[in-house]
């Protein structure tokens, strides 16, 4: 069942980015992750809410927004990983 998990959790390219700008700030808001990525706040939340049902992201509210980080710590190395795999693949 992990596995399943990992899998839905990187499947999708948006939601690879989005783990990777969580893996450089302890906390960011909806919106700020919502530019980064050129997508709508309710695209982004919508991506969000799966990775937090699937428990690698939780959030804060602090009215009127919500900050979400990462869960899991690991992940950060997992994506330090992750990036020298792409590297290597394309040659870099």
């Amino acid at each position: 069942m992990p596995d399943e998990k990992i899998a839905r959790a990187i499947k999708a390219k948006v939601r690879r980015e989005m783990l990777q700008i969580l893996c450089q700030k302890e906390k960011i808001p909806v919106h700020e992750i919502a530019n980064k990525l050129n997508i709508t706040e309710s695209s982004a939340s919508k991506h969000l809410k799966l990775l937090y049902d699937l428990g690698f992201v939780d959030f804060e509210e602090k009215h009127p927004e919500k900050f979400y980080f990462l869960k899991i710590k690991e992940i950060r190395e997992l994506f330090q990983v992750y990036n020298k795999i792409i590297k290597k693949l394309r040659g870099k």
